[in-house]
């Protein structure tokens, strides 16, 4: 029994630690995770977590809202094609298509990309600029992720390393 216990504790770790999926949908990414990388270099500093709408017209936050400081190279998270760069709503856009129907958002950056531009992850495609609406810190990237017309938690693309400690006593 003493044996079995840890095997039996480490699949129960993992289990509750397991990112839930945000909708009703499939996972985020079929990738493995070394496939993706944060947008911005450093520790990640999440300002607003993804809140997924109940219905496709619902309240919510469709992204992830990460602190930095203007001027910031905002980087691609994965290999893709750059197919838009440019204004939307007054705000700078970069959206890029990658493997499995996947598209990240990225805003506001002012893009060094353009559109049909081939990107690998973890290349810069802009700088972040100042003026997120509710951003608390100097400057805030949202952080987009849809497959098709579903949006999903775009936090869920990148690794979760799950450190087990030992058991200690008897």
């Amino acid at each position: 029994m003493r044996a079995v216990f840890p095997a039996v504790l480490a699949v129960l770790v993992v289990a509750v630690l397991a990112p839930v999926p945000a909708t009703a949908g499939p996972a985020p990414a079929s990738a493995p995770a070394a496939a993706w990388t944060a947008p911005l270099p450093g520790e990640l500093t999440v300002t607003r977590p993804f809140e997924a709408p109940a219905h496709a017209y619902g309240p919510g936050h469709r992204g992830a809202d990460l602190g930095g400081a203007p001027g910031t190279p905002v980087l691609a998270a994965g290999d893709g094609v750059v197919v838009f760069a440019g204004m939307v709503a007054g705000r700078p856009v970069v959206s890029i298509d990658h493997a499995d129907g996947l598209r990240t958002t990225y805003e506001p950056v002012d893009p060094a990309v353009g559109a049909g531009q081939q990107v690998a992850r973890g290349s810069p495609i802009g700088t972040l600029v100042a003026g997120h609406a509710g951003c608390p810190v100097e400057a805030c990237l949202h952080w987009g992720l849809r497959r098709g017309e579903t949006y999903l938690d775009p936090l869920r693309l990148l690794a979760v390393q799950v450190r087990l400690l030992p058991l200690r006593g008897p």
